[in-house]
């Protein structure tokens, strides 16, 4: 082979090389989220359906993927083992699962707080002390239990005063049929299921015990910090809809039909579960509810609750084993093990109008 083609192969590769480098670098980074059907979640399928996600993740330069999961644990399980950027799930849940795990994970979107989308509920029983020594019916460890406990705590009651009965969310409302199930703990939309039976009584539900359940967009910490782009991108789409979603307009009434066939029911059944849900619809009612003082005062109650059921990792010697940063900067807990923050960054741009 002479020197001349040696050279003009060398060089062939090299430009093939480049080329292939130059495509690299113009592919935008690429970020999944996951989320579950749950009223104040449905808002991701209307921002996935219409394109909304789309748009914003163009106008800064990556692609995010909105992955429907039907079960609640299951997405953050999946996100805890890495399969996802980001995933839906309750505070109590982000604390316990992911922040427990090790995995430092940030509230990228609160977008709102149950208020009445879970319940204690009774079988021809009007009182919530009537529920001593019976077997409850809920899905064990996660939001139920939790509001189960507060439930028992308001009537001077403890968990050793009934018998918790794991049962899955997918199955808990078809369980409430069986003449055995006296009592249950559930959430929205299986609670409304559950509420049409003619001797079902709901004795206690989340009106009473406001802002401290919330629903929350969550991302890994370590991505959105190196990723400021996905914050931005996720917080203008969330905010677009909301508002779209709150106008009395055709276009507001076509995303709540859609939202609410989405996720198995009407029109009218899906805003009876958005009455029961505090949604921020703004980023100026994000910011006043989001308080480093409502944060700290709602997580010490669930980190109350997670240590006592061994939920915060082996070995755990306290509730406030894992730190937890306010929006504010402070840290709630151990400072030494932050895995779980609430970030308003980003709304705080949205609210100045800065996305």
């Amino acid at each position: 082979m002479t020197l001349r083609i040696l050279k003009t192969l060398t060089l062939t590769a090299l430009l093939s090389l480049s080329a292939v480098f130059a495509h690299a670098q113009e592919e935008p980074k690429k970020f999944t989220l996951a989320w579950s059907i749950y009223v104040g979640w449905m808002p991701w399928y209307y921002i996935n359906e219409t394109g909304l996600m789309d748009k914003w993740a163009d106008k800064y330069g990556i692609e995010v993927e909105l992955v429907q999961i039907n079960d609640y644990i299951e997405p953050i399980n999946m996100y805890t083992a890495g399969r996802f950027d980001g995933a839906t799930m309750t505070n109590m849940d982000l604390l316990t699962i992911p922040a427990a795990s090790g995995v430092d994970t940030t509230a990228l979107i609160t977008g709102d707080y149950s208020n009445g989308n879970d319940a204690v509920v009774l079988k021809d029983r009007d009182s919530l002390e009537d529920i001593k020594g019976l077997d409850v019916y809920l899905l064990e460890l996660s939001v139920s239990h939790y509001t189960l406990a507060r439930a028992l705590e308001s009537v001077g009651l403890t968990e050793r005063d009934i018998n918790v009965i794991n049962t899955s969310d997918a199955d808990i409302a078809s369980a409430f049929n069986d003449p055995a199930v006296q009592a249950s703990t559930l959430w929205n939309p299986q609670l409304a299921e559950v509420m049409k039976h003619p001797k079902a009584n709901k004795v206690f539900d989340s009106t009473q015990i406001p802002g401290e359940i919330l629903d929350i967009m969550a991302v890994r910490t370590e991505t959105l910090e190196a990723n400021p782009e996905l914050g931005k991108a996720v917080t203008g789409a969330w905010f677009e809809a909301m508002a779209i979603m709150n106008s009395d307009t055709p276009e507001g009434r076509a995303a709540k039909q859609m939202m609410a066939e989405a996720s198995g029911t009407d029109l009218a059944g899906y805003q009876l579960q958005l009455d029961a849900t505090e949604l921020f619809y703004t980023p100026q009612q994000k910011l006043a509810f989001a308080t480093s003082e409502q944060l700290a005062e709602t997580m010490s109650f669930v980190t109350e609750f997670s240590f006592r059921h061994g939920l915060l990792g082996d070995g755990a010697p306290s509730a406030d084993y894992i730190g937890i940063e306010l929006p504010n900067g402070d840290i709630w807990g151990n400072e030494n093990n932050v895995k779980m923050r609430f970030n308003n960054e980003f709304v705080e741009m949205a609210a100045e109008g800065k996305l």
